[in-house]
């Protein structure tokens, strides 16, 4: 048994299931003419489910028989390790002090072709590692490891972190949670990003109410399409 928030691998045929299913759909449509390798999901402030989101929507890419790397990019606030119970002793850090090679740091989901890799030691200059001229050539190197690599990282207000990864992925996702994110901060956060030459392809609405009467609502928001769907549920409502 997974950690009770992967809910993707615990109750696949589960409505929250089912919503993380058709946040990877219309990822996939937002690419239908060219292929996406690398994703990216960040928020605007603390809190509001980035990485649970990261997480999962790792997990339903690798149901769909694709082979996903899943890293955790946060380098101040750690949390993918505690979600698949892996040990955090080696992974990103490593790798781009050069202790480590890649192989060492890909960590197996079982029965999954999910690999992820943690962040290794907490540096005291995360944004100086996560903008170098080595962690792109590490993300050069990984896109032969994997089909889809999904980099979940800090938040953008907080942190310049985000911003310096932005540029080097084809699409961005924004999770929003219900009833929390601050609208002007999400709005800045939008603004960051594009300065940083993002592609934001839509948002994921986190942390819906269950008693709410939107949380069986599905909507999707993209930069480049706007569209409605069917009903559906879970701890990301939609993307």
């Amino acid at each position: 048994m997974y950690n009770e928030k992967l809910v993707v691998l615990n109750s696949p045929k589960s409505p929250a299931s089912e919503g993380y299913r058709t946040i990877r759909s219309n990822i996939q449509f937002s690419f239908l003419d060219s292929q996406i390798k690398r994703l990216m999901v960040t928020s605007s402030g603390p809190a509001e489910g980035k990485s649970v989101t990261s997480a999962n929507l790792a997990a339903v890419f690798a149901q769909s028989g694709k082979k996903v790397i899943l890293m955790d990019c946060d380098l101040r606030k750690a949390s993918q390790h505690k979600l698949f119970g892996f040990s955090n002793h080696i992974g990103i850090t490593n790798v781009l002090l050069g202790d480590a090679e890649i192989e060492q740091v890909l960590e197996n989901v079982p029965n999954t072709s999910l690999q992820v890799i943690t962040t290794g030691p907490i540096p005291p200059n995360p944004a100086e590692m996560l903008g170098s001229k080595r962690m792109q050539a590490f993300l050069d190197e990984l896109d032969n490891y994997a089909d889809i690599i999904i980099l979940d990282t800090p938040p953008i207000i907080a942190v310049t972190d985000a911003s310096l990864l932005a540029g080097s992925v084809d699409g961005v996702v924004m999770v929003v949670a219900s009833n929390q994110t601050n609208i002007d901060l999400a709005q800045k956060s939008k603004e960051q990003l594009l300065n940083a030459n993002a592609n934001i392809i839509g948002t994921v609405l986190n942390m819906v109410d269950e008693d709410s009467q939107d949380y069986y609502y599905y909507y999707y928001y993209g930069e480049k399409s706007k569209k409605k769907g069917k009903k559906s549920s879970g701890a990301a409502a939609s993307l």
